[in-house]
């Protein structure tokens, strides 16, 4: 396989910054994969609940904000890795306030639905 371009600029980072940085964008990933969970067990097992297409659309939302969790990941950890090999400080990213934002509204949605039970 091809080493992307970046990965051939500055200055290799110390291998115990690269090791935290890959740590991290696994929590990521793991994180994204609980969120896919949830989507998948409230899509199939959530019988009690109604109306039907509102559970569908919040499996759907847990699934989208999965994907774009994992997308994100990737980009935090290229952009860290990016930063490390030259020097600079790491980026900043909203990707923590948009993800606790968006579990929030998922979590009330679900609340909501089981005080209409």
């Amino acid at each position: 396989m091809r080493e992307p371009r970046w990965r051939r600029e500055g200055e290799e980072p110390d291998y115990r910054f690269s090791l935290a940085n890959e740590r991290t964008f696994l929590a990521w990933i793991r994180t994204a994969l609980s969120l896919l969970a949830g989507g998948v067990l409230l899509e199939q097992f959530a019988t009690r609940l109604s109306p039907r297409a509102a559970l569908v659309t919040l499996a759907t939302s847990l699934a989208v904000l999965a994907a774009l969790l994992s997308l994100i990941a990737y980009v935090r950890w290229r952009a860290n890795e990016i930063a490390m090999r030259h020097k600079r400080p790491l980026p900043s990213s909203v990707a923590l306030p948009l993800l606790a934002l968006a579990v929030f509204v998922v979590a009330g949605a679900i609340a909501m639905l089981l005080l209409r039970q």
